[in-house]
């Protein structure tokens, strides 16, 4: 894990709420008193203050409170374990909605959504539904391949590089495709691929951005939340550039980052919570990408000059056909890594 506009986030001063079971609880009960309220809940794996995948989802989480009315609570997890209890004890206090904010909460959600009915679980990058668990994905190939088109267009070098926090499946698809756009573009870009191995050690991400800069990379597609702050500070040191991801990152480092692929999170997430609380959603896989107006690539005025007139009438181009449902990205998942 689509918005145009980049929005500042504000954090709420309120604690992330710790739960803690009463001795004699039953597991799957749910207190019917506290179901009263809209409430609705969120599990992100990193900070939200990292300007990026967690960040942006607190601010949908915002949005649900201040368009809806609802009763939020937030938790930062870490281990598939804590993903449980924390899914558990949300569906115990009778949560209408919970979020878990990433492909890797599937398999807690699965386990635990039987055991609270009345509670919705969806999962963010997520392929999994049920009766009361759904998924949302993002197409986030589009995007990234046109992120591609933009990094070949303005390498010096010819030598562009892709760094992400861990390789989960979206994250290794948008690579893919954004290696697609760049060697549509020009055949003899090479593109350099890292992952840091976490998603939260800023100093990590900015040694492995160096690293990339020093083989000659000098465009980093940068995916790796918390990490990938380190990414903008490397870019800044050794004058190469960056497209950032997740949320509109134009403004963390205006002068030297190129555009952003953006998932307008808050406007997903309302969407389904607007339909949560109508009791009108129907638990499926939600599928959003440019043709919903969810995720797409924004580029940073800031830095227009440096594209060249013919890659910019062909990224509108492009975009133009993708938000018109007209255009597809099919990425190639057996493509050689070089």
């Amino acid at each position: 894990m689509a918005i145009t506009t980049r929005r500042a986030l504000r954090f709420s001063t309120t604690a992330p709420l710790v739960f803690f079971c009463l001795a004699g609880c039953e597991r799957g009960r749910q207190n019917p008193e506290s179901t009263a309220a809209f409430k609705v809940a969120l599990l992100t794996p990193g900070p939200v203050s990292d300007q990026s995948w967690n960040g942006g989802a607190y601010e949908g989480l915002l949005w649900i409170r201040d368009s809806l009315g609802a009763q939020i609570s937030h938790v930062q997890t870490k281990t598939p374990a804590e993903f449980e209890d924390n899914f558990r004890q949300y569906g115990t206090q009778g949560y209408n909605l919970v979020f878990g904010h990433g492909f890797e909460f599937q398999d807690a959600a699965r386990r635990v959504a039987p055991e609270f009915p009345r509670t919705l679980y969806v999962t963010t990058s997520g392929s999994t539904s049920g009766s009361n668990l759904a998924g949302m994905t993002f197409g986030f190939a589009d995007a990234s391949y046109l992120a591609g088109v933009l990094a070949a267009s303005v390498t010096k070098t010819r030598k562009i590089a892709t760094l992400g926090g861990t390789a989960l499946p979206p994250v290794v698809e948008s690579f893919r495709a954004f290696e697609q756009g760049a060697r549509a573009t020009d055949s003899s870009i090479r593109v350099i691929n890292s992952y840091i191995g976490n998603w939260d050690d800023v100093s990590a991400g900015k040694e492995q951005a160096l690293a990339q800069i020093a083989q000659g990379a000098d465009v980093i597609f940068q995916n790796a939340d918390a990490a990938g702050l380190g990414v903008f500070q490397a870019a800044r040191e050794r004058n190469a550039l960056v497209i950032g991801s997740n949320s509109n990152q134009n403004g963390v480092a205006p002068d030297v980052t190129l555009g952003s692929v953006v998932i307008d999170l808050p406007r997903a997430f309302l969407q389904i919570a607007r339909e949560v609380k109508a009791k009108t959603f129907r638990p499926r896989v939600v599928e959003l990408g440019e043709e919903a107006h969810v995720v797409t690539l924004v580029l940073n005025p800031a830095l227009s000059a440096r594209l060249p007139a013919p890659a910019r009438s062909r990224i509108d181009s492009l975009q133009s056909l993708m938000l018109a449902g007209q255009y597809r990205v099919h990425v190639d998942t057996t493509a050689a890594r070089k």
